[in-house]
């Protein structure tokens, strides 16, 4: 195996209609080292209160990873942390490990209607 681990990280244009939110995730791709440090963006077009992020790995269904901005979901490894405010939020892990390798999804909190 390589010791290249790729990320991959979803990009989600909502098409809308007035008044909804779209949220624009960056990158919308990338390799990471076992041990790198890794940030993902989320940036919502207007401001939001909150900010969930969910993990997907082939062949599952998305798990809740990072709720309210900053709190990890049950089970989620302390390298991950989420923050942010207003529009712009990220999701960090510290020091990637090879089973980080997923799909990263953000959901803002709590305009309406919501918007993932």
């Amino acid at each position: 195996m390589s010791t290249n681990q790729f990320l991959s990280i979803l990009l989600f244009l909502v098409t809308v209609s007035s008044g909804e939110i779209v949220l624009t995730q960056s990158p919308t791709t990338m390799a990471a080292s076992p041990g790198e440090k890794v940030t993902i963006t989320c940036h919502a077009s207007s401001s939001v209160s909150y900010m969930h992020w969910y993990q997907q790995k082939p062949g599952t269904s998305p798990k809740l990873w990072i709720y309210d901005t900053s709190k990890l979901a049950s089970g989620v490894p302390d390298r991950f942390s989420g923050s942010g405010s207003g529009t712009s939020y990220s999701l960090t892990i510290n020091t990637m490990e090879t089973e980080d390798a997923a799909t990263y999804y953000c959901q803002q909190c709590c305009s309406t209607p919501p918007t993932q």
